[in-house]
């Protein structure tokens, strides 16, 4: 992450610590589904703390001592605003693909002491309705990206747990790594771990669009504020009105036309720079997992510090820049270049306006220095001051449009970055003080680095200052990056008593400068090395590599579970870490790796590699729709081994070349992918392995086709293998109905009723969703992800596109209704702010199919609305575990107090929450097939209150649990409607087995012990 640095190094000390120590990341991980005011009733986990209505900020952006907030929804902020350039930078690198866990940031205190967590939610809300920016979703209109504030909510959700101490790091370690949904402006969330009475872990966890170093220390004065106000320990302060990140926003896009002269100094400046030359990994150390970052450290005598700053200080330079200078010795000795390019942090604040501003105002300063010459330390210096200086003096620029200017300039020849080595001075780290309790700094760690060599001199132990080293293991080796940070402290230390000495005088390290401490490299068993790399991976169960006849080697993996890595992923990994001769043509994905009986590898079942096919040979359908992509984004014909940058793009451009090929070849396919693979060749082969891939998986998994020409009535069925959809299919086949069940290749062999049919296919791919409908006679879509409702509205739209015979069922949920204003609600009734985005895209999907129904030959349509769905699943287990009600659930089988909002709190005579057994919502869906209602029907099959589940959940699972009534309404409990489903009564008419107590005792039963 870049942090903020200036002449005083103030800010960007505690920025880059956060880069060095706990916030870098990689990988790719999925987006929850949270919505700004109801969590969906259907799959999202839910938070258990909540501020009393009494303490809650109202929505109109309001909060107690937070001075004149902005009202959201009119006013200057209303409507679209422009994103900053970091921010774009962020939502980029989000769309692009490859961003994973790297932009979250993680806030955690440890707190002895009282503790009060609904004055935490109420301080936390209080927070949010004074910085607009931490209620703002991020959406895309024409193209560009643009930010919208939301109204504040009732109260932001606190999340607690109990955990002992011991647990703390992986909770808190899986909790920071959870994807935000930064469509439905998620930005902010927090967990309390409950170690005792008086013990506790608080994390927040924002995202890097709306936070950066110097806006956590705001965060954690402010919160201090209104936690006081709120545990009536004092009277909060009147607190000067808030500086607002949209008017920030529109101030820089009003100004880009003003750094042409500027971007001119920085791309003359850089224009022919290359990266540093860092070592290599060893052919022969094969890298056996994608790696976390890592980190290095030597201690330094306690009076080095006081001697760099005096150093600097007779110099006129910061201490800062004398360990930037020190970075720049070190990296010379290691790479051998005199022409060295190191990053630093910069920012984009300045001026009293700006002062208190909570936002992403970060900015990279690529400081360019020439080390030839042999010169002193203190002559360097003077080099290295000067070129910080005139750094800082363009550090406005935006860092994105320097590299938009350089082109593929911004790169070296092998597609290395330019910055790919930082430099910073760590200071003591920012800490949540909370009244009436004593805070302790928790780190929590990250999982990747966004630079491959980061120095630093960390200062937050003032008795013990160390030398550190931040580097990516997955492309430098360990003994590298020990050898440079011994390097980097004697350098230190020799400076620090002699700065007059030349670079090639001043001393190596030796045994009395410390030993670094850190991880090392595993073990070779004895495998072959991709097989070796794969199962070390945590996310592969199993893995072999074959080599069928003369052709290439083969590698097959086997996920721990459905979410992980592609096989592209995991061969891009082997290709970085193993010797060319070690990497196999592709890594094909299987459920399992079938064996005979004795236990061995059966190579005869499985699936063979593709014929390859010439990137460039004219017949290749796949290297002309990448020419053509190519074409139709930058302009002009490429030939088969153009770069991407050369031919003027950037990472918009790559997320739009990737979204037509996408689109165009069915095939999966991100921005990163486009930038790292850069030329039409390289990208059109990349897309033949997942083709092969998804060949491979076809034919291992699915199921032997059937003929289809005589199977006149079928019914399509999307979402095949999930909670809902399974027992639709389970249903129409019981009835004789013939199914086209749409799975995911590495799922179809789930689908094994007979008369259904298995299509390969997912939500992702429009064209195959198209080819799909078009061989149906109906419709069932049973299919959601959830959280990426772009993606649910576009697999909508094909469908309904493709749509021309037959009826069409939408399994919706009741969402749509949003919340009502009375507490029956009638079927079809209009829907009620607020609707949450997972609510709102179930009623855009929802008006497509209506409205397309009895047109072009197409026959009725019905959107089903259930609510929380129950049935023999593993899908809908998940969903009773984690899901809605997940919280009550997890008290329930731990044996918390399980608390409860007593009837007529708020007004309401009645807390509790619909539900419908998936079996009878299964025969409402095939009801409608033959009678569509030609509009919205719910299907309900009872409701209960929160205490009569509670106790269902408590008696079934064998635990005890003290309920206790409060006035207050936690926001996952907020539920109060009953829906009507006259429309479908028929057929949710209860069987035998399919009342409450028994669905739940099903989906209990086969739950592990841990559930």
């Amino acid at each position: 992450m870049p942090t903020d640095a200036d002449s005083a190094a103030h800010d960007d000390r505690r920025q880059l610590q956060r880069e060095l120590l706990r916030r870098a990341r990689a990988g790719t991980a999925r987006r929850t589904a949270a919505g700004p005011a109801t969590a969906p009733l259907t799959g999202t986990a839910p938070e258990t703390a909540t501020a009393p209505e009494t303490t809650t900020a109202p929505e109109t952006g309001s909060a107690p001592g937070a001075g004149n907030a902005p009202e959201t929804g009119s006013g200057p902020e209303a409507g679209r605003i422009p994103l900053s350039r970091a921010q774009r930078r962020m939502w980029l690198m989000e769309r692009l693909g490859g961003a994973g866990d790297s932009y979250h940031v993680p806030f955690a205190t440890r707190l002895r002491g009282p503790f009060d967590v609904a004055a935490l939610a109420t301080a936390l809300t209080s927070l949010v309705a004074r910085h607009s920016v931490l209620r703002t979703r991020y959406a895309e209109h024409g193209g560009e990206p643009h930010q919208e504030v939301l109204p504040t909510p009732r109260t932001v959700p606190v999340h607690v747990v109990d955990a002992d101490p011991a647990q703390a790091p992986a909770l808190l370690r899986r909790e920071s790594a959870r994807p935000f949904d930064l469509a439905a402006g998620d930005a902010v969330r927090a967990l309390v771990l409950r170690h005792g009475p008086d013990d506790h872990t608080l994390l927040l966890t924002f995202h890097h669009i709306a936070m950066d170093g110097a806006s956590l220390e705001t965060v954690a004065a402010e919160l201090a504020v209104f936690y006081a106000s709120a545990t009536g320990a004092a009277t909060a302060p009147a607190l000067a009105g808030a500086p607002q990140y949209a008017d920030h926003a529109r101030r820089e896009h009003a100004g880009l036309a003003g750094f042409e002269t500027e971007l001119e100094h920085w791309s003359d400046l850089l224009a022919d720079a290359t990266p540093p030359r860092l070592p290599r990994r060893a052919a022969d150390a094969p890298q056996t997992a994608v790696r976390p970052a890592a980190v290095h450290t030597v201690p330094l005598a306690p009076a080095v510090p006081d001697a760099l700053r005096a150093l600097g200080a007779q110099r006129h330079a910061t201490l800062f820049a004398v360990t930037l200078t020190a970075a720049f010795a070190a990296l010379h000795r290691l790479t051998g270049d005199e022409d060295l390019v190191i990053g630093v942090a910069g920012t984009h604040r300045s001026g009293t306006a700006m002062r208190g501003l909570v936002g992403l105002c970060v900015n990279t300063l690529p400081v360019r220095v020439d080390v030839s010459g042999a010169p002193t330390f203190a002559g360097l210096l003077r080099r290295v001051n000067e070129a910080l200086l005139e750094a800082q003096r363009h550090r406005h620029v935006p860092f994105d449009l320097v590299l938009e200017r350089l082109g593929a300039r911004a790169r070296g020849a092998d597609g290395t970055a330019l910055v790919r080595v930082t430099s910073d001075v760590l200071g003591e780290p920012t800490v949540l003080r909370l009244p009436g309790t004593s805070a302790e700094y928790v780190d929590v760690p990250s999982d990747g680095a966004k630079f491959t060599l980061s120095y630093g001199l960390a200062l937050d132990d003032a008795e013990q200052p160390r030398a550190l080293v931040q580097y990516d293991p997955n492309t430098l080796d360990d003994t590298v990056a020990e050898a440079a940070v011994r390097d980097y402290a004697a350098l230190l230390h020799a400076v620090a008593a002699d700065p007059e000495r030349t670079l090639g005088e001043l001393p190596l390290p030796g045994p009395d400068h410390g030993t670094a401490t850190g991880e090392g490299s595993a073990p070779d068993d004895g495998r072959h090395p991709a097989a070796q790399a794969l199962r070390a991976h945590p996310e592969v169960v199993d893995a072999e590599v074959l080599r069928h006849g003369q052709g290439p080697a083969v590698a097959y993996a086997v996920l721990r579970d459905s979410v992980g890595p592609s096989g592209h992923e995991l061969l891009g990994l082997l290709r970085r870490s193993l010797a060319p001769e070690a990497v196999p043509a592709a890594v094909t994905l299987l459920d399992a790796l079938p064996r005979t009986a004795a236990g061995p590898l059966d190579p005869a079942r499985l699936p063979g590699p593709s014929a390859p096919s010439g990137p460039s040979a004219p017949a290749d359908p796949r290297a002309a729709a990448v020419t053509e992509a190519f074409t139709a984004v930058l302009g002009p014909v490429p030939t088969p081994d153009d770069d991407f940058f050369a031919l003027g793009g950037h990472s918009l451009k790559a997320v739009q070349l990737a979204e037509r090929l996408r689109t165009d070849l069915g095939l999966p396919l991100t921005g990163l992918d486009v930038l790292q693979a850069r030329t039409p060749r390289a990208l059109t082969a990349l897309l033949g392995e997942r083709a092969a891939r998804q060949s491979a998986a076809k034919a291992a998994s699915r199921p032997a086709p059937r003929s289809r020409d005589v199977r006149p009535g079928t019914v399509l069925v999307t979402g095949a293998t999930g909670g809902v959809g399974a027992f639709v299919v389970r249903e129409l086949a019981a009835q004789g109905r013939p199914v086209l069940a749409l799975a995911r290749p590495e799922s179809a062999h789930l689908i094994a009723v007979e008369g259904v049919d298995v299509i390969e296919g997912d939500l992702s791919d429009p064209d195959g969703l198209r080819d799909a409908v078009a061989q149906a006679d109906a419709v069932v879509h049973a299919a959601c992800t959830f959280t990426r409702h772009d993606v649910d509205l576009a697999a909508t739209r094909a469908m309904v596109d493709a749509w021309r015979r037959g009826p069409f069922v939408f399994v919706s949920s009741v969402d749509a209704y949003g919340h009502p204003g009375t507490d029956r609600v009638a079927e079809e009734s209009a829907p009620h702010e607020p609707v949450s985005p997972y609510g709102r895209a179930k009623l855009d999907c929802e008006a497509m199919v209506l409205r397309a129904a009895g047109t072009g030959g197409r026959g009725g349509a019905s959107a089903v609305r259930s609510p929380i769905v129950w049935g023999a699943h593993d899908r809908l287990r998940e969903q009773l575990r984690w899901g809605a009600i997940g919280t009550l659930y997890q008290a329930a089988r731990e044996g918390r107090p399980i608390e409860l909002p007593r009837p007529g709190t708020g007004g309401r005579a009645w807390y509790g929450a619909a539900w419908v057994h998936a079996a009878a919502l299964a025969r409402a869906v095939a009801e409608c097939l033959d009678r569509p209602v030609h509009g919205v029907a719910n299907a309900c099959s009872g409701h209960v209150s929160w205490r009569d589940l509670a106790q269902d959940l408590t008696e079934l699972l064998g635990t005890e649990a003290d309920f206790r009534e409060t006035g207050t309404v936690p926001r996952d409990l907020d539920h109060r409607w009953h829906y009507d489903s006259g429309r479908l009564a028929r057929p949710l008419r209860p069987r035998p087995g399919e009342d409450r107590r028994t669905v739940l005792a099903e989906m209990i039963a086969a739950m592990a012990p841990t559930g």
